[in-house]
């Protein structure tokens, strides 16, 4: 028996990297997974190795008409809608020259489209008191350099799963999101060429366990937040981020030894 037997959940930008293996989670403990993504190979491919108890929704997040037609097809397919997880997003980003057009396309996928998703999805949910989880990240608790587009919009997408666990609350629906540190995951394979041994040694000074997480690592969590183990959290953020949030400018090297490694000798 799995912790999500008989529920039914559409994870956005499903078919691959982690919310390939949050869709996977999902499915190996009972969940009935309906996979959003405009990547039809990929999604058609995850579906058929899955099996009977997953459905492939090809969806652009963006247009209000996929959304509507994927909350359908899912409650057509499935009966019901349980679990909602907005994990597509984008990393459109350049920094302080960030075109206007990349904000607005970064911010319209990443947060609007989770919040007009969260509304087309609501009515079901209520009925089922079910929930949605959220997929953020650090960047959107902390300044990057060199990025602004996208740590705003999950700092946006941070505050809005707060209001939606405000406004959701009296229909029974739970809110949460999970936050998100450096994770093996496609932008990591590309930026280091497919070397987990390099993004672990350049990750391990911005957290407490010296390499970056595996996506399963974020998936296991998000299967605890959805399920009705979690029935008393809403409007709750849990980080998966190795430690990342715990630590100050300091990090975790202890100041006083590095002080005292000077010339003693100075007057």
């Amino acid at each position: 028996m799995g912790r999500l037997d008989n529920k039914v959940a559409i994870i956005t930008g499903g078919a691959a990297s982690i919310g390939k293996a949050i869709t996977s989670k999902l499915h190996a403990e009972g969940a009935r997974v309906v996979i959003a993504a405009r990547s039809g190979d990929k999604g058609e491919a995850l579906a058929t190795q899955l099996g009977e108890r997953a459905l492939y929704v090809q969806t652009d997040i963006t247009r209000d008409d996929d959304l509507r037609h994927l909350v359908a097809r899912a409650v057509e397919h499935f009966g019901a809608l349980h679990i909602l997880v907005n994990n597509a997003c984008v990393y459109g980003d350049d920094g302080a020259e960030t075109t206007r057009d990349t904000w607005l396309s970064t911010l319209n996928t990443n947060v609007i489209s989770a919040a007009i998703l969260g509304e087309t999805a609501l009515e079901h949910l209520a009925a089922a008191r079910g929930n949605i989880v959220n997929i953020g990240s650090i960047s959107g608790q902390f300044p990057h350099i060199g990025r602004w587009a996208y740590p705003v919009s999950k700092a946006a997408l941070r505050h809005l799963s707060r209001t939606q666990a405000v406004e959701y609350a009296a229909r029974g629906v739970r809110v949460n999101s999970v936050t998100i540190g450096h994770c093996w995951s496609d932008p990591f394979e590309g930026l280091t060429g497919d070397n987990r041994a390099h993004a672990d040694k350049v990750s391990t000074p911005y957290n407490l366990m010296g390499r970056v997480s595996n996506a399963e690592e974020v998936a296991a969590v998000v299967s605890f937040v959805a399920s009705e183990e979690a029935s008393y959290m809403t409007g709750g953020d849990v980080p998966v981020d190795g430690g990342y949030g715990a630590m100050g400018p300091e990090q975790h090297y202890p100041l006083m030894p590095l002080l005292m490694e000077g010339d003693s000798g100075h007057q």
